[in-house]
């Protein structure tokens, strides 16, 4: 199949490394599904700019963690556009806290929007890219889910599930021509990481572990979940750092 005509939902799209995704397959020809949970403005400011190059944009609510609002998601997808081609689960939270300190609400919190939502969405979208006999999933992990950081029990484990979740699924779904990748995002300027970026003593100490020498741009996470949609038909179950060499 051409690069033309496909449909690309995205999770948690409307700010930071989800809008740069969004953008980023519409360039490359995707018609894109931008959710967000609670950003109308900014998800439709997307909309807005991917619309702008010539492609379809349909914005639409949906809180990942609920299963309900998901099927209702993809049921408006299909009665919009006809299916989905293109996952991208990037929808996440972030709770941070030490062990004996996080509570359980913010445990599950994280949880269930990063590690549920992407059971929520594969079992809505599998069906319909199986049908076809041609899918593409991508989930987003973090440096946290493959290495640890202190105070990130609940991101590092919600991230890590991500991992397995994505392999396994990727064993399932392989000969019904849909692949299934991680992308492994490292240290970022966005809005989660804005605050070390306010300090030039926590900037510095972040930097210092990454060969490369700076942090990352979303544009560059976006890249790559480009190549994997579009390019590498031969790539799957596959964790793919991006991170200037600071997972080495």
């Amino acid at each position: 199949m051409g690069t033309d005509r496909k449909i690309a939902l995205i999770t948690g799209a409307a700010r930071g490394i989800g809008r740069a995704i969004a953008l980023d397959l519409a360039g490359q020809g995707a018609d894109v599904v931008v959710n967000y949970r609670s950003r109308p403005d900014a998800a439709e400011e997307v909309a807005k700019e991917i619309r702008s190059t010539g492609r379809r944009a349909l914005v639409l609510q949906a809180d990942v963690a609920d299963q309900d609002q998901v099927e209702t998601m993809v049921a408006r997808m299909i009665e919009e556009w006809g299916g989905v081609d293109i996952l991208v689960h990037n929808a996440a939270l972030h709770r941070g806290g030490r062990v004996q300190k996080i509570g359980l609400e913010d445990w599950d919190t994280v949880l269930h929007t990063t590690l549920r939502g992407a059971y929520n969405c594969c079992r809505s979208v599998v069906p319909l890219m199986a049908e076809k006999g041609w899918g593409r999933i991508i989930t987003i992990s973090s440096n946290a889910g493959v290495h640890g950081h202190a105070g990130d029990t609940a991101y590092g484990s919600a991230k890590a599930g991500l991992i397995g979740f994505t392999k396994s699924l990727a064993k399932e779904v392989a000969k019904r021509g849909i692949t299934a990748n991680v992308v492994v995002p490292g240290f970022l300027k966005t809005d989660m990481t804005a605050p070390l970026f306010n300090t030039e003593e926590k900037l510095k100490s972040e930097i210092e572990g990454i060969p490369m020498g700076r942090p990352g741009d979303p544009a560059e996470i976006a890249e790559v979940v480009s190549f994997l949609a579009f390019k590498a038909s031969y790539v799957t179950g596959a964790v793919v750092m991006v991170d200037g060499g600071m997972g080495m």
